[in-house]
């Protein structure tokens, strides 16, 4: 990662000074040329040199300077096999069952009995192929100002929660919305509840009672807090107004007024993460900029890991194109078997949509964060973990619910109560504990155990009648935005 270096006094090994600081470059004296009675003057600029020896490219940062460019194969796979950590690196055995996974979905359509191995194969190859886009989204991130690539890191593991919405939205318009409603909320509670608490865990086991900085734990509790809220209230309004029978409105015209408040709010919301963007990027990005160089430096293994072969640009582009290709399609073609899944074994939709597919979706952020807390980087753990469920929030819900409205599908937030207070109550017991600024092994556990809770009630949730979708289904609620039904298909 960028920016942070042995300062100048330190002494070097050899003859030759290696470059220090974050300048990697001298400026020489100038040269004096006389030329029709004219001084001009030309400054000589010495390349710079990272860490490791390696001449700086223009507009890459020195950690991320790799010494090499263009594509090498070989190198390629040697690099990203071994990713981050060693956690990262088992992962990657998996690989083998990416192609595998894909294969049985084209070569088993339709057989019967096949859903559950379809099933089984891409939730397993989706961790992998994740991973992967993690790795090269971190390698992405150390030719990037600091900042500005824990953002790109985040959102790189967000783009394939938005690939998944949109197919969702335009292959089954409305009858897919309970999916992705289920989606969104399953998706911040393993990243609040269960990816904190392994943070929490991995970190207080490493080395004790971790602390980090207010203005990471404030700003990303605060933020959760306000999207909860713009989440949670369409619900309350719908179910606060439905079955009253002082009120001449409705059920259908309460889910019409529902639907434009769910499409004001997520306006709103796309601007509170404008306002997000603006406060780390411009405002405040000295502070964040220390604040991350600050955890970097109490890095043990720095060393080391400035020491490793890194990928060149190229390869990073290629590398998160092939793994965002493969997590794309396995996340479509999971999502396609959660019906079988729930009719043939009797799996509850409510578990599938919060807790399954979530935790495989978002793999790449937890790992990432996990190995952080590991070396005591709480900050850059929370910025991960709390950055990935702020943009869920506040970002990629907006997004699908404004291209739904531009598609005139009704997409809105008419979320399911017990998964709505599901929801606030994680953001108050995560905001609770990261108040005090600091974290231990029992609070992690504490969180993971709340989301076994949460995942416990949900695998009991009854499925609503037709759930697998049905003829009468949509004409006995009135359509689908009156409707409580959380069918999948």
């Amino acid at each position: 990662m960028p920016n942070s270096y042995p300062p100048r006094s330190h002494a070097m090994p050899s003859s030759r000074r290696s470059p220090s600081s974050r300048e990697y470059a001298q400026e020489p004296k100038s040269e004096v040329s006389h030329g029709n009675g004219n001084v001009h003057r030309h400054r000589m600029h010495l390349p710079r040199f990272n860490h490791n020896g390696h001449e700086v490219t223009k507009g890459i940062e020195p950690e991320g300077e790799s010494g090499r460019t263009g594509f090498h194969p070989l190198k390629f796979l040697k690099i990203s096999y071994k990713s981050n950590s060693v956690i990262s690196s088992w992962v990657n055995i998996l690989w083998p069952m990416v192609p595998v996974a894909i294969a049985l979905h084209f070569a088993l359509p339709n057989t019967k009995g096949a859903h559950l191995a379809i099933f089984i194969t891409n939730f397993i190859a989706m961790v992998p192929a994740a991973n992967t886009v993690g790795f090269c989204g971190s390698e992405l991130a150390r030719k990037l100002p600091k900042v500005l690539g824990v953002i790109i890191e985040t959102t790189l593991g967000s783009i394939v929660e938005i690939v998944l919405f949109m197919v969702l939205l335009v292959t089954g318009r409305e009858q897919n919305v309970p999916v992705i409603r289920a989606a969104i909320l399953g998706s911040i509670l393993a990243n609040m509840l269960l990816c904190l608490g392994f943070c929490f865990v991995a970190g207080g086991l490493k080395g004790g009672q971790q602390s980090f900085h207010e203005a990471i734990s404030e700003a990303g509790s605060g933020l959760m807090l306000v999207a909860a809220m713009g989440l949670v209230l369409p619900t309350v309004y719908y179910n606060a107004l439905n079955g009253r029978t002082d009120l001449e409105l409705g059920v259908n015209e309460i889910s019409n007024e529902m639907l434009k408040i769910s499409r004001a709010t997520a306006i709103i919301l796309l601007a509170a993460y404008f306002v997000y963007l603006l406060f780390q990027l411009k405002s405040h990005d000295n502070l964040f900029h220390e604040i991350y160089e600050r955890d970097e430096l109490i890095d043990k293994d720095r060393h080391e890991e400035l020491a490793k072969p890194k990928l060149t640009l190229t390869e990073c582009i290629v590398g998160l194109f092939i793994s965002l290709t493969c997590v794309s399609m396995i996340a479509v073609f999971l999502v396609i078997e959660i019906p079988h899944m729930v009719e043939e074994r009797h799996i509850s939709d409510s578990f599938m949509g919060l807790i399954l597919v979530p935790v495989v979706e978002k793999a790449a952020e937890h790992l990432l964060a996990i190995d952080e807390a590991w070396d005591g980087q709480m900050n850059l753990a929370l910025a991960h973990v709390l950055g990935a469920s702020i943009q869920t929030a506040l970002l990629n819900t907006p997004l699908v619910i404004i291209v739904g409205w531009g598609l005139n599908i009704g997409m809105n937030m008419q979320f399911e109560v017990f998964d709505a207070v599901s929801l606030v109550l994680a953001v108050l017991v995560v905001g609770s504990f990261l108040r005090d600024r600091k974290s231990n092994y029992m609070e992690g556990s504490l969180l993971i155990f709340v989301y076994v809770i949460i995942a416990i009630a949900a695998f009991y949730y009854p499925d609503p009648p037709h759930h697998g979708g049905g003829e009468s289904s949509g004409a006995e609620s009135g359509g689908e935005t009156g409707s409580h039904e959380r069918r999948f298909f």
